[in-house]
């Protein structure tokens, strides 16, 4: 049988796929890594249908690789007869612990098949929350900046885990960026917060992330022309 990644998006339970919803709907057990992501997937399954999996606070690598050990031989046991769903906010490739249960699975249960369902990201998210425009031809970089790193290079960034914006806020505007906060985007639970002032998200939340932009960059674009005013050849 099959165990599906499914990304929930970024925590409304709106925003999932229809083909996420259709997965769930088909599975036989959801299994979530967190609190958030059960409380979006019990917007879609009866508490009947969800299973547990204990996952520690903890960094240590030998405590981390028994949990998923244990968690991947619960979820295989189950998968042996039915298919399966893992669900994550977001999209179960990026920034998720699905990565870490696909590995498990791979290296102790070959014979389990994984298939994964992309969801909206807080990549692309951030982009409407902020009102942010990526342009065509523009690099984009995905950085991470917990406990006040502030990485730079790149003309622009998404950053993620923000959980010293002050800190990571004054390193970012010495080395010449604008930089935007965004704090649990479209999600459901706690309040949204969408500010230039890094002291308005000053509390350690891991949902908090941070576009620099370098100060000053050119946007070449033919119709960038009609917000400074230009009209000629609009007709």
């Amino acid at each position: 049988m099959t165990v599906y990644g499914v990304g929930l998006g970024p925590g409304q339970a709106d925003l999932i796929t229809v083909r996420g919803k259709r997965v769930l709907d088909s599975v036989s057990t959801v299994y979530s890594p967190g609190r958030l992501s059960r409380t979006v997937a019990r917007e879609y399954v009866p508490a009947s249908k969800l299973g547990d999996l204990d996952f520690p606070m903890t960094r240590d690598p030998d405590e981390l690789r028994r949990a998923w050990r244990t968690a991947a031989d619960a979820v295989a046991e189950t998968a042996a007869d039915d298919d399966v769903a893992f669900v994550t906010l977001g999209d179960p490739n990026v920034y998720s612990t699905f990565g870490h249960l696909r590995r498990t699975l791979s290296a102790f249960h070959p014979d389990v098949g994984v298939k994964v369902v992309p969801g909206v990201s807080a990549v692309t998210a951030f982009a409407t929350a902020l009102g942010v425009e990526i342009e065509a031809g523009t690099g984009l970089s995905l950085r991470e900046a917990a406990d006040g790193a502030a990485p730079i290079g790149p003309d622009r960034m998404i950053l993620f885990k923000v959980t010293d914006a002050v800190t990571t806020h004054e390193q970012l505007v010495d080395a010449g960026y604008d930089v935007r906060y965004g704090r649990r985007l479209f999600m459901e639970q706690g309040e949204t917060t969408v500010t230039r002032d890094p002291t308005e998200v000053v509390e350690r939340d891991y949902y908090t992330l941070a576009y620099a932009e370098r100060e000053g960059l050119d946007r070449d674009l033919a119709t960038a022309a009609f917000e400074d005013g230009e009209r000629e050849g609009s007709a």
